[in-house]
């Protein structure tokens, strides 16, 4: 009897035990870049995965548990986001980890999660070929050779438009990711035919373009190609406007899409995107459901434009895949979830994404294959305008 009694006591402190683990919220770390040079982004990052996060508690969370995003500002240094995310995996215990914004920020963390055997979910890793550790997934959409596939996009995008240049000027910030695909863009360039008439580097953080845009103009290009991150580009078209000078053709591989958005000079310029607020991305019904959410909780940050466009979809899809590992694995286990991701797709609001890479490239991602697109400022309005079947209704690529 005492057996009989013992083995039912045992039995219902399990019970107890799994009733309360279940109660407790899962606990997810991160950083952001919330101060610092990078900090448009972060801004838009943040309000767009704490809108997810809204709706994940709203539907039950993950695995029936509420989940917890602790968030620390990394202020857009690798230095404190390599220092934050040992403090996440140690002194906060968390039990999973998801990716800060930017190049050099989430190869930091990449270095933490793989010594503690974490897996890493991140979303704005421009340089994949540095990527070697196999728990690491990018949920960017971008393809695993992206110092290509992406200036062969927008060179595309271009050569359909009404004028296609025969110049290019290059003109790239020193950030890792903006200074690949501008390297990258070179090469693509010459291997069309056009010329380069100017390529220049300038440090990260940077905020006096004045000199820039003197060079650019001398330069005379049909397209300028910025690699650009934040508020990149509205500080050389200010500059520019000083000296009176509009260029023809103008590409920004991530802008801060609000401020641009609001600058006359920036009409026409064309940048990188996953999605926009038109069909037919519009037409999911979790996107629909999203835009609402980040619209409500952009207002009340009183971020420069409340609508969703690339920082806020990648942001929203790396917690989506996030997600379906979880709820695929039925696990918040590191290496379960891996596997699940190795082995299945994501439908995202922005596409497909899957993981199942060329041999002889980086692990997790996915060798020339990208569901990226470009899209142009008309009438205040980002649009997608090139591939032709994601244009905006009506929208055709418009230049000088």
């Amino acid at each position: 009897m005492n057996l009989i009694w013992r083995a039912a006591l045992a039995a219902a402190l399990l019970c107890v035990g799994t009733s309360v683990q279940a109660q407790n919220p899962v606990r997810i770390g991160s950083t952001l870049s919330l101060t610092g040079p990078l900090a448009p982004a972060g801004a838009i990052q943040k309000v767009a995965i704490e809108a997810f996060i809204d709706d994940l508690n709203g539907r039950g969370g993950l695995l029936g548990r509420k989940v917890e995003w602790v968030l620390k500002d990394d202020q857009s240094r690798p230095d404190l986001a390599r220092t934050l995310y040992e403090q996440l995996a140690t002194v906060d215990k968390v039990e999973l980890l998801m990716g800060p914004y930017g190049t050099a920020s989430i190869l930091s963390a990449m270095g933490v999660a793989q010594r503690y055997g974490k897996i890493l979910i991140h979303n704005s890793f421009g340089t994949p070929r540095l990527a070697k550790y196999d728990l690491q997934f990018s949920a960017s959409g971008g393809a695993g050779d992206p110092e290509t596939v992406w200036p062969s996009l927008v060179f595309d995008a271009v050569a359909a438009g009404p004028k296609p240049p025969k110049t290019v000027a290059i003109v790239t910030n020193k950030f890792p990711a903006a200074q690949f695909i501008s390297t990258g863009a070179r090469e693509v360039a010459k291997k069309r035919g056009l010329t380069e008439v100017l390529y220049l580097e300038f440090e990260f953080g940077n905020r006096d373009f004045g000199a820039i845009a003197s060079r650019v103009k001398d330069a005379k290009p049909d397209l300028v190609f910025v690699g650009a991150l934040g508020l990149d580009g509205v500080l050389l078209l200010d500059a520019m406007k000083k000296i009176d000078y509009q260029p023809p053709i103008h590409f920004y591989t991530f802008p801060a899409p609000g401020p641009m958005a609001k600058l006359p000079e920036a009409t026409n310029a064309l940048a990188l995107t996953t999605f926009e607020e038109h069909p037919p991305f519009t037409s999911d019904a979790r996107a629909a459901r999203f835009i609402e959410g980040f619209r409500e909780r952009a207002a009340k940050a009183a971020l420069p434009s409340t609508s969703v466009d690339l920082l806020a979809s990648i942001a929203y899809a790396s917690w989506q895949v996030l997600e379906a590992a979880v709820n695929g694995a039925k696990s918040f286990d590191d290496k379960a979830l891996a596997q699940w991701l190795k082995n299945n797709h994501v439908d995202t609001i922005m596409g497909r994404l899957s993981w199942q890479g060329s041999p002889d490239g980086p692990p997790n991602y996915v060798m020339g294959k990208d569901i990226y697109k470009v899209k142009q400022l008309q009438s205040g309005k980002w649009l997608v305008v090139w591939p032709r079947e994601f244009a905006a209704p009506g929208a055709k690529l418009t230049g000088p």
